[in-house]
């Protein structure tokens, strides 16, 4: 896998080369001109953020969840007390 100290992780995913990504820049630049570079950019970011609080929703809901129903059937008081009898065990 190639890598380049410049490029951001997630185009680490797919392997895009300084070459390639030279390309991509003069490609965007050519089609949508560079007026309208900054809100596209800007647009980018609001999809990401919007993409990124999403899923950060999501998972919290499903933690949230996944608490009540431990609490609901005791596991979790199972499991603390379990992990708090492994560590007497461990500690002299």
């Amino acid at each position: 896998m190639r890598t380049c100290f410049f490029v951001m992780p997630v185009l680490l995913f797919f392997e895009v080369g300084a070459g390639e990504l030279l390309l991509i820049m003069i490609f965007v630049l050519i089609f949508f001109g560079s007026k309208n570079i900054p809100q596209i950019a800007r647009g980018l970011g609001k999809g990401m953020r919007e993409i990124k609080d999403a899923s950060n929703s999501i998972r919290s809901e499903i933690a949230r969840e996944a608490n009540k129903v431990g609490e609901e059937t005791g596991i979790k008081k199972d499991i603390e007390t379990i992990r708090d009898d492994i560590n007497k065990n461990i500690q002299p």
